[in-house]
């Protein structure tokens, strides 16, 4: 039986077409997987079937949701339907959730919309639903008190709070590790199981397709380029914009041969604690340890991996290696020279070392042209290059990562997701560092923006003997651009070594359980 059946969908804003043609269908009890690059129609597709177009969207076609037509009902009725036939899961679990109410008040708010039933009962039923989704916490506690990967299930709760026949997930796995993706996949699998409705996923993450999804749709340019069963599509690829597509999820990085191994960065035996709130009100402060004498080694010119789950510490090291948090205990140098004075930065070795964040964007002073801030690390310098010499260095940053010496005039709204991460590279290369930190640098982007910045960064390390510490939770990148690889786990790195001794030969337990977590494609080279 079909739940949803969408026929011949258009959809323009103004003179634009965003969707063309477009035909899906998920029966109940299946798995339907949207995927395709950035702008391609995918989040269009579920807005179109939640009802939730923008006010200037024209639609043509039809879209059956359980029998009723959605784009003849009116938002009244569309008030009925959504939470109630069709639920949706948010890609930003903390920006979907309110952060002044709990997460049990949340989950009983949407049996409440829905049905005349008490307070109190919706209530124990919101507790009930979020012990199904596998989230043992208290229904009084707050989102800013959970992890990503609890708030994902907190979302989700609420999507399924009334048991809808569809429920669309909006790249619902796309900010989390490897172990808390599989977790909250397994619970997807297991509702759609267990209430037998169908689940539209809309993801870039192919892996994540081909490990879940009964069907795929491929969508470019608000098209429906080829669709099937996931099995048969992916071993008979018709269309060259999939095959592309697969193609670029595994692509494997070139990097240069390392001609010295002498040590850049040294850490040793670092501890970092932070307090914790009293328990009672004359009792000592506890402390949580973020860091437990953790030590390790950088060489110049040596790419260096970290993963880990969300909240093993990656960021907390981070901040510590960059000079911009204190420890308590141990040492770190770069070339020799401590990155604390004391209690104080030393900002004489700060400067050679720079950051490239997750999200570009928000890394960016929208209001500043791009020559102002690839320049922001000259701040940093005792004589900055000014006129000239000024214009020459960030028309060579530019240069370097692909772009061209005129783009210092634009502003980062012009750029796509991928040319905005090109940028923070620049601003990053500016100042010649010895070391970069990657922080998530490409969790964000689709698979061949991806694979484009990955291959940016191999030709960079041509150029130039640039050591980095590339931290990620998508192993299949670590392994692709590193040439050693530290686990970290509660604190500690538990397991470090050459990365392909690692990830074929795993030692920790906690390491073992990474790599089994992370999703593979199924091996392309036999597709033609």
């Amino acid at each position: 039986m079909n739940i949803l059946d969408i026929r011949d969908l258009n959809v323009e804003i103004g003179a634009t077409p965003i969707l063309r043609d477009v035909n899906l269908r998920v029966h109940a009890g299946e798995i339907v997987a949207i995927t395709g690059e950035s702008g391609s129609g995918k989040s269009m597709t579920a807005l179109s079937v939640m009802g939730l177009l923008p006010g200037r969207a024209m639609a043509r076609g039809q879209i059956k949701l359980d029998g009723s037509d959605i784009l003849q009902t009116a938002e009244a009725d569309l008030c009925k339907i959504r939470g109630n036939t069709v639920g949706m899961v948010f890609q930003e679990p903390m920006t979907a959730l309110n952060p002044v109410q709990t997460i049990g008040d949340q989950v009983a708010e949407t049996i409440l919309v829905h049905e005349k039933t008490s307070r109190a009962d919706a209530l124990k039923r919101a507790a009930e639903m979020l012990d199904r989704v596998g989230l043992k916490l208290p229904p009084t506690r707050y989102p800013h008190e959970l992890s990503g990967g609890q708030r994902q299930r907190v979302v989700i709760a609420m999507a399924i709070a009334l048991r809808p026949k569809l429920l669309i997930a909006d790249e619902p796995t796309t900010a989390l590790d490897v172990t808390t993706q599989a977790r909250i996949l397994d619970l997807l699998r297991d509702l759609v199981r267990d209430f037998d409705m169908g689940l539209l996923l809309i993801t870039h993450d192919l892996a994540v397709v081909a490990d879940v999804a009964d069907r795929i749709a491929v969508m470019q340019h608000g098209e429906v380029v080829e669709s099937g069963k996931t099995t048969e599509l992916l071993t008979h690829m018709q269309h060259p914009y999939t095959k592309a597509l697969f193609a670029a999820s595994n692509h494997a990085v070139s990097l240069p041969v390392r001609t010295e191994s002498v040590q850049l960065l040294y850490a040793k035996h670092i501890v970092r604690d932070y307090p914790l709130p009293r328990r009672t009100l004359l009792g000592k402060r506890p402390t949580f340890r973020a860091l437990d004498d953790v030590s390790f080694h950088i060489d110049h010119g040596e790419r260096v991996g970290l993963v880990g789950e969300s909240g093993c510490g990656k960021s907390t090291l981070t901040r510590a290696i960059l000079g911009l948090e204190d420890v308590q205990g141990g040492t770190i140098t770069l070339d020799g020279d401590p990155v604390f004075t004391g209690k104080r930065p030393n900002l004489s070795v700060r400067r050679m070392m720079q950051v490239v964040f997750q999200d570009p964007y928000g890394s960016f002073n929208p209001r500043h042209k791009v020559g102002r801030l690839v320049t922001e690390p000259f701040h940093l310098l005792d004589d900055p290059p000014t006129g000239t010499d000024r214009d020459t260095a960030i028309g060579k940053a530019l240069t370097d990562v692909g772009l061209h010496p005129a783009d210092a005039e634009k502003y980062i709204h012009e750029f796509s997701g991928g040319q905005r991460q090109r940028i923070a590279i620049a601003r990053a290369l500016i100042v010649e560092p010895e070391l970069i930190i990657f922080d998530e640098a490409v969790s964000a982007l689709d698979v061949s923006v991806r694979a484009q910045v990955l291959d940016l960064i191999a030709e960079l390390c041509r150029k130039r003997p640039l050591a980095y510490l590339f931290i990620s939770h998508d192993l299949t990148v670590v392994r692709s651009v590193t040439d050693r690889v530290m686990v970290m786990q509660a604190g500690k790195i538990v397991e470090q070594g050459e990365t392909e001794a690692v990830f074929q030969n795993p030692q920790h337990p906690y390491t073992q359980t990474l790599i089994a977590a992370a999703p593979q494609l199924p091996d392309l080279a036999a597709v033609g």
